[in-house]
């Protein structure tokens, strides 16, 4: 078990700093250093979801293919989504 659920988490999660963000991208870097294009891949579907044309729903089916077989990408890229999301 995780003990009880604490609200400060919730307010972390709010938190997750640019540093977060550059570790994970190093991390998603590392893993497909030999495929490039999965990385370029990930950083496009981030950049349509900054410019709003894609929902947050679409960049979670998308990053789901994207990294399948890499579940701790995937879990890792979860921690960045708004609660509720999965």
């Amino acid at each position: 078990g995780q003990g009880g659920a604490r609200p400060q988490v919730q307010e972390q999660k709010k938190q997750l700093k640019e540093t977060d963000a550059l570790e994970y991208l190093n991390k998603v870097k590392q893993q497909f250093g030999d495929s490039p294009v999965i990385y370029n891949r990930f950083l496009d579907i981030m950049k349509d979801f900054k410019s709003h044309a894609i929902d947050t729903q679409k960049v979670i089916e998308r990053v789901s293919k994207l990294f399948q077989g890499h579940q701790s990408l995937i879990l890792g890229f979860n921690t960045f989504l708004p609660p509720g999301y999965k």
